[in-house]
């Protein structure tokens, strides 16, 4: 049986409850008995499940919604000095827990894995708790997304494991001690937090240090990034730590964990892989080359833990996917909608290679809307150039998110590497205009795009709507 509540999370208070990170620990306190109560910006879904679960969610942010018998507060990154709630509760001298530290808490007495890089983590996760479930191994997990299957981000568990995202943007990661940590890739980004690639790989080489005596570090074989941390975290095990055990995936050659083909099938993979000596072939019911790899990820994590290899890979073919990440949105007249999270160049190539592949004959449209004023400064370009990939593309303004205005820094960085690239662009600043401008080229057999991580998610249905009248 899962442990109880941690201490000071008897009442606690959440800045910000609505978050993905947030309101999954808010979940799962309230599941295992704490009177959870918080606050968010806007009314939404997830407000309304948590108060299902029994929460107190007020909308809008007031010292007053703080309530005189909390016994913390929890904040993340995003939540500024400046917050109301936040300067009442050290008014008041009441504690104020960063939610890494809350998740940690929750880690405890239970057997965590903990999947960490720049992309991917949300889907590895997810295909691990679902897979698990879909065991009945019953795994507690705490996702930066809501799943297909359970159709939540969070879940208190009757079983020994717990799957968490394991966030690097603000090095919160070093929070956790996971019996098993997954590194799927390394690379630079997060430009407000980190100025260099060589503090990056500092930072994962802290989260690997943090695995537990005899714990296991996950690793790809294939990404240079994470051959680079493999090989310092080698190294600093020759130094003296002997008890950490290392597991490389991947396509590479002297990977332990080796892909050995992946073979699309429209928006499904067949994986096959040599593990342990032994070939296992398995289905992926989502797309592209790297959501196999992410499944072969998961598959090695939940082996080094004691899982069935051949159950654990039979299992996850009952992923479906995960809010956000190549999510169908529907059809209309023939077009296929897509929605996709990818606001890094890495994750844009990835995503729309695999539409490609599942595009057939037909086109693949972009509807897309750069992410953070500080990414877009550094990676615009490569964003642009990203979106050659696609037939045609319409880019919107920058979601600024957390972030203040940089002078000189605008979509426009995305749109002119675009054009240098040949690709068919233009800019939008109006979103029901994008979304008008994209449903008026696509034709039966297309596949349109909507791709970033901010509200651009909202424009698919007004795609469909604008094809179906």
């Amino acid at each position: 049986m899962a442990p109880g509540l941690p201490p000071a999370m008897e009442r606690p208070h959440f800045i910000g409850i609505g978050g993905a990170g947030m309101s999954g620990i808010a979940k799962i306190l309230a599941q295992r008995g704490a009177r959870v109560a918080g606050s968010d910006a806007k009314e939404s879904a997830t407000a309304g499940a948590l108060r299902a679960l029994g929460a107190t969610v007020h909308i809008g942010h007031a010292a007053g919604h703080l309530a005189g018998d909390a016994t913390a507060v929890v904040v993340s990154s995003a939540i500024r000095d400046d917050n109301p709630e936040l300067a009442a509760a050290r008014e008041r001298g009441v504690p104020v827990v960063h939610r890494s530290d809350a998740l940690a808490a929750l880690m405890e007495g239970l057997r965590p894995i903990a999947v960490a890089g720049t992309h991917g983590k949300t889907t590895t996760t997810s295909m691990l708790a679902v897979a698990l479930r879909t065991m009945g191994l019953d795994p507690s997990y705490a996702i930066g997304g809501d799943l297909d299957g359970p159709g939540t981000n969070a879940h208190h568990g009757g079983g020994e494991i717990f799957v968490a995202e394991a966030d690097e943007s603000d090095r919160s990661f070093h929070k956790y001690a996971p019996e098993v940590a997954i590194v799927l890739n390394v690379e630079l980004d997060h430009h407000a937090n980190y100025a260099s690639m060589e503090e990056i790989h500092v930072s994962f080489e802290t989260f690997a240090d943090r695995i537990r005596p005899g714990g296991t570090l996950v690793v790809c074989a294939d990404h240079d990034g994470a051959r680079e941390l493999t090989a310092r975290v080698r190294a600093r095990a020759a130094e003296g730590r002997r008890d950490l055990r290392i597991v490389t995936y991947g396509e590479a050659a002297d990977a332990d964990v080796r892909v050995a083909e992946v073979t699309p099938r429209g928006l499904t993979s067949e994986v096959t892989v040599l593990l342990g000596g032994e070939e296992i072939a398995f289905t992926v019911s989502v797309p592209g080359r790297h959501y196999a790899h992410n499944a072969v990820a998961a598959l090695a994590a939940g082996a080094a833990l004691g899982v069935p290899a051949r159950e654990l890979a039979a299992a996850l073919a009952s992923y479906t996917g995960v809010n956000r990440r190549l999510q169908p949105k529907g059809e209309a007249r023939g077009v296929r909608v897509i929605d996709s999270y990818a606001h890094h160049p890495t994750e844009m190539t990835a995503d729309l290679e695999a539409i490609r592949g599942a595009a057939g004959d037909g086109r693949v449209l972009v509807v897309f809307q750069p992410h953070l004023f500080s990414r877009t400064r550094e990676l615009g370009a490569e964003m642009g150039r990203a979106l050659a990939l696609a037939d045609a593309s319409v880019v919107l303004d920058v979601y600024p998110a957390r972030e203040d205005p940089i002078p000189g820094v605008t979509s426009a960085i995305v749109v002119d590497a675009a054009l240098a690239a040949g690709a068919d662009v233009r800019a939008e600043s109006d979103g029901e205009k994008a979304a008008a401008l994209i449903a008026g080229m696509a034709g039966p057999g297309d596949l349109v795009l909507t791709m970033g991580a901010g509200d651009v998610t909202e424009l698919g249905a007004v795609v469909l709507d604008r094809l179906a009248n």
